[in-house]
């Protein structure tokens, strides 16, 4: 799937961080489809940010002690915007024909 037509996703910088202070150790954020939190004594951690999907938030929306956070999603737009990713990844779906209107 193009999500950044040939961009690398290590200069994305999206990806979640935990207040400790904050976790109540729910567990809710180890659900994670993307393998992307650990589990440690302390509580989670951040182990592959990287694997994080690019825009997800699913993770903090349902911790119950409201300690994870993510980037400014505006940044992430104006990177988009910035490096011309949009129209990229739009070329990459019409080669594709995924944008073709289905029958």
């Amino acid at each position: 799937m193009p999500w950044f037509a040939g961009y690398p996703r290590e200069k994305i910088k999206w990806y979640p961080t935990i207040d400790l202070e904050k976790c109540v150790k729910c567990g809710m954020c180890m659900n994670c489809g993307q393998k992307v939190y650990r589990w440690t004594e302390e509580g989670p951690v951040v182990a592959q940010p990287y694997k994080c999907v690019v825009g997800c938030s699913t993770c903090a929306t349902l911790c119950q002690g409201n300690a994870i956070t993510f980037p400014d999603r505006e940044k992430l737009r104006d990177l988009y915007r910035k490096e011309g990713i949009w129209a990229k990844v739009k070329k990459e779906l019409l080669k594709e024909g995924k944008l073709n209107p289905e029958e």
